[in-house]
């Protein structure tokens, strides 16, 4: 069939997500799987969260609010920031889209480390923008060679902070120096899905750089720490005169009823949110000490997964694993042919991992 789409779209490779457990129990004809493949949050969502999802569905004719007015103050409040400096995204991806329509056009360039989140280059070059590629440096986005990209074409930059997939963190004095050189009209996109995690007190926070004058936008999620993936809400913390731009072409009811009522609920459990750290951290310490009994090498991270380097083909250790019911991302499609990604699971769902891995291998 002969399509009337662009080139640049005609270009683009399908995002692939991970198999959902149950289609990878009929693939496998397996039961009773586990899942440590998205970096979802172990505990589920907060029953706060649940119950306030119940309660609304009994409105489910109505429309959402359109303004996300409840959410964005509570929002402002928890982070120390304006109202009008945040804008409410159908999750992160629905934001660095409308950041995309506003900020790229055909031609432009945009700087992204690599590997990272493969949204990133779908967006890009659906703007019909150019995607400039980073290599990391020891599993680190490299600032320095990120700066030398730059071009008269860049518009924006991408840098993920903690990393996916590699769970490493820029230090807030290198991501200083960067900004200082960053030329005026070049919009850096600071993506911090998994700043919750995060323990070393040198990582940056996005909060810090929210100035008129500094085109940076933080994006954060309730997918991850505060388990609400299957909704999908997010957020982006930016400057005002930047939020006005979103708001002009963000759809009305781009973030749903269930969503907001479910995040409201979420960021006022905060005993919940300690729950769910102390869960991934003292989970990937015993992850970690059952690693090293097996002589296997893994990588520090500051987010609630890390990766594994098995020093062979991790491909078919993956299917030795899926095989026992144990679904985890091999990162051949990274760059990584040897290296296994695991997010942090329940107590039991860590340890069932340990002993298949060591069948596995």
């Amino acid at each position: 069939m002969n399509l009337p789409a662009p080139d640049y779209i005609l270009a683009i490779q399908p995002y692939e997500p991970g198999k959902p457990c149950e289609e990878l129990e009929r693939e496998y004809g397996i039961s009773d799987s586990v899942k440590l493949a998205s970096n979802e949050n172990p505990l589920g969502p907060s029953p706060m969260a649940a119950a306030a999802v119940s309660r609304c569905l009994k409105s489910l004719h109505r429309y959402p609010d359109a303004t996300g007015y409840r959410l964005t103050r509570q929002l402002a409040a928890k982070l120390g920031v304006a109202p009008a400096n945040i804008v409410l995204g159908n999750g992160s991806d629905d934001l660095i889209g409308m950041l995309a329509r506003v900020f790229l056009q055909p031609g432009d360039e945009v700087l992204i480390p690599k590997p990272s989140f493969l949204m990133y280059d779908i967006t890009v070059r659906a703007a019909g923008a150019v995607p400039v590629y980073s290599p990391l440096r020891q599993l680190v986005i490299d600032l320095e060679d990120l700066a030398k990209r730059l071009s008269p074409k860049t518009r924006m930059v991408f840098i993920t902070n903690p990393h996916n997939p590699t769970g490493s963190v820029v230090t807030r004095a290198a991501l200083d120096s960067f900004l200082a050189a960053m030329p005026a009209g070049v919009v850096v996109v600071l993506d911090e899905a998994y700043v919750e995690f995060v323990q070393d007190p040198h990582s940056p926070d996005g909060r810090a750089y929210l100035d008129e004058n500094r085109l940076l936008v933080a994006l954060r999620t309730f997918s991850k720490a505060y388990g609400l993936a299957g909704l999908r809400i997010g957020y982006g913390i930016m400057p005002q005169a930047v939020a006005e731009l979103i708001h002009r072409i963000r759809q009305p009811f781009n973030t749903n009823t269930l969503a907001q009522a479910a995040a409201c609920a979420a960021l006022a459990d905060s005993e919940h949110l300690a729950q769910t750290l102390k869960a991934v951290h003292d989970g990937l310490a015993y992850l970690q000490e059952g690693l090293r009994r097996m002589h296997v090498h893994y990588f520090p991270t500051e987010a609630n997964f890390f990766l594994i380097d098995l020093e062979r083909d991790a491909a078919a250790v993956n299917q030795k694993l899926l095989r026992q019911g144990v679904i985890v991302r091999p990162m051949g499609g990274y760059g990584y042919p040897h290296f296994l990604r695991v997010n942090v699971g329940l107590p039991s769902e860590n340890e069932r991992f340990l002993k298949a891995l060591a069948v596995a291998l």
